[in-house]
């Protein structure tokens, strides 16, 4: 049997024009690389998100802060309601395999610093920067958490943005390595 891989979107209930298109795109090839999309379940880049997903047959699950799952947006297929509050993106970030941040604001940073805790692999597109030790984590080196900081042209309909997404969706997880070869040579590998 083949385990779907999931792959949380987080970012901002309120972003731009630009990162919900990224978002929508980013759903879309997580749904067209078969794997399952998870997410906080709200508005903004959780929804764009989803609606990219839905519109290429995909799946989503929101984990949703409140108690009612008829908050969840109207593209989420699994709603499960915590009650926790932000504590629910710590279910967010490890609910996955990998993770990717678009844009975002501090409940974003505190999933990626999850994610990065926990070893989960983060990619960044146009989010925070971070640095550990005073030295950069980049998802551009092997051995690094994953976790890039900012892809350049990654604007919906780019290449690059498929060529940085597909392979993070088709991550092999259990422990397994996963490559990727394009323009920047980056791999990934779970610890």
């Amino acid at each position: 049997m083949t385990r779907s891989i999931y792959v949380s979107v987080v970012g901002s209930g309120d972003p731009d024009a630009d990162a919900r298109a990224v978002a929508e795109q980013v759903g879309r090839l997580i749904a067209e690389a078969g794997a399952i999309l998870v997410c906080g379940g709200l508005g903004g880049v959780m929804e764009a998100a989803c609606r990219g997903a839905k519109s290429a047959g995909g799946t989503t699950v929101g984990i949703l802060p409140g108690n009612d799952r008829r908050d969840a947006n109207p593209h989420v297929d699994v709603a499960i309601a915590t009650g926790l509050g932000e504590a629910r993106n710590t279910l967010v970030a490890r609910a996955a395999d990998v993770v990717i941040a678009v844009a975002g604001e501090f409940g974003t940073l505190s999933e990626i610093g999850f994610a990065l805790k926990i070893r989960k692999p983060v990619v960044g597109l146009d989010t925070w920067e971070l640095a550990g030790h005073g030295h950069g984590v980049d998802a551009t080196r092997p051995g690094d958490h994953c976790q890039g900081s900012g892809v350049p042209g990654a604007r919906a309909g780019g290449g690059r943005l498929k060529r940085f997404v597909s392979p993070c969706a088709r991550w092999t997880p259990w422990g397994q390595r996963h490559t990727r070869e394009d323009d920047g040579r980056r791999a990934c590998r779970r610890r």
